[in-house]
């Protein structure tokens, strides 16, 4: 049976068409955040950035380096549209972008880890088998067909965002549209809808449409009696989060992994007419088998036990934000924060107030006022800032945090050296002070 679902041979129409608009979307999106100034509010503007902890030594280029990058990556883009030296374009891709992935977190979303895990399944799919310059300057490379497997790994990591971010909606903020009147507040000077969004009602809906979308969608779907209509309804819903959240290319990139859902032949027949259609269904079972099923099995058990490991840490995630990252919590809440560093000479006693403004963007000094790695990365950074200038000193953090719009709660232990004390990745840091029992149930 696990041969069957793997290794049978479909038709490859719909790779080789998500390859098109795969490749037209990481295009827009590497020189979108050229012309949008993103590049330059991210990456070239701040004097440091909070990297990935134990990824330091990645740095954003000097100058105009980062615009390079970007360029770089846009023509990878380009070829990989084309499918003109596919596997080389695919993989230079990539890497950069794993780069900038990495290097900042200023703005991290999901959505980027989401492009981080897809640029590693294209790296291996033979996308560039059909109408590609690949094909037209080697013909020996054409192929009609691709094993079922390179479908199935598509849809099961789908099928893990989608119902990881529905589970995660599962809390009281989320169930009393807190969150999403919170989220829409700001929304309110849109042309059009600004008014509409303040509604509560809209609220309602938004909160648990959200809910069923992202739990339903995958198996509506794959159910064909049901196929059009939810396609329909997530050109809706994308469409919604493109106009509201300006989310970059992240719904039109879920719109086309759709293609994967359909029926083969309509996707050949929508796209590729003169395509020959395969249905010969070959079973051909390749001598890597052991090993491939081996590394898709650790992959997936992998991305179904992330978003699981913040049971296994102290206090709620939503405070603590440990093991928030890479766990599709999308949009789940509104956190802000107000701290003040001090920073004591360890030889002479004495005390300087850090002006948060003399070292960070607005963004980064929001982050290094409620997110607790940041806090810690902030914290090194100064260590190592002050040791050029000859002085050991310990650095203390006086912070307070709110969630959900609650009232200000003391976040960080202020008697703690957090210059000297180790980032656990794994386990609660116990310098982040616990929630009050009933700060979520105000």
């Amino acid at each position: 049976m696990v041969n069957d679902w793997l290794y049978r041979h479909i038709d490859n129409s719909a790779l080789c068409v998500f390859r098109i608009f795969f490749g037209l979307l990481i295009t827009l999106e590497s020189f979108g955040a050229i012309l949008t100034g993103w590049v330059k509010q991210t990456l070239v503007l701040p004097s440091f950035t909070f990297s990935f902890i134990n990824f330091s030594w990645l740095q954003p280029l000097p100058g105009n380096g980062m615009y390079i990058y970007f360029i770089i990556m846009g023509v990878c883009g380009i070829a990989v549209m084309l499918g003109y030296r596919y596997r080389l374009s695919m993989i230079a891709f990539t890497v950069l972008w794993a780069g900038v992935y990495f290097m900042q977190k200023s703005s991290y979303n999901n959505h980027y880890y989401l492009l981080v895990l897809l640029n590693l399944f294209m790296c291996f799919l033979p996308a560039n088998r059909y109408f590609s310059l690949d094909v037209k300057q080697n013909p020996s490379l054409l192929k009609h067909s691709m094993p079922n497997w390179c479908r199935l790994i598509i849809i099961v990591q789908l099928t893990i965002v989608y119902v990881y971010a529905s589970a995660a909606k599962l809390y009281p903020d989320w169930l009393d549209t807190t969150v999403m009147e919170i989220l829409m507040r700001n929304k309110k000077d849109y042309v059009l809808i600004g008014g509409l969004l303040q509604q509560p009602w809209i609220h309602t809906f938004l909160a648990y449409g959200g809910i069923l979308f992202d739990l339903l969608i995958i198996p509506l779907l794959l159910w064909k009696p049901t196929r059009k209509w939810s396609f329909c309804i997530a050109v809706g819903f994308h469409l919604f989060n493109s106009i509201v959240f300006q989310i970059g290319i992240f719904p039109y990139m879920s719109l086309a992994l759709c293609v994967f859902f359909f029926d083969s032949k309509f996707i050949q027949q929508l796209f590729f007419r003169n395509k020959t259609y395969y249905n010969e269904s070959e079973l051909v079972i390749p001598k890597y088998k052991s090993p491939m099923i081996f590394v898709l099995s650790l992959f997936f058990l992998i991305q179904i036990g992330l978003p699981l490991r913040h049971w296994f840490i102290e206090d709620n995630v939503l405070w603590t934000e440990e093991a928030h990252r890479l766990s599709w919590r999308m949009m789940l809440r509104s956190k802000y924060g107000v701290a003040r560093y001090t920073v004591v000479d360890k030889k002479t006693q004495e005390k300087t107030i850090i002006n948060l403004d003399d070292y960070l963007t607005k963004k980064q000094k929001n982050l290094a006022s409620s997110r607790p790695d940041i806090i810690w990365q902030f914290a090194q950074y100064l260590k190592n800032e002050f040791s050029l200038k000859n002085k050991d000193i310990a650095v203390y953090v006086d912070c307070r945090i709110s969630v959900n719009g609650r009232p200000l709660e003391v976040f960080v232990d202020n008697t703690i050296d957090l210059a000297s004390v180790q980032w656990n990745p794994l386990k609660h840091n116990t310098w982040i002070l616990p929630s009050n029992q009933d700060y979520f149930t105000k």
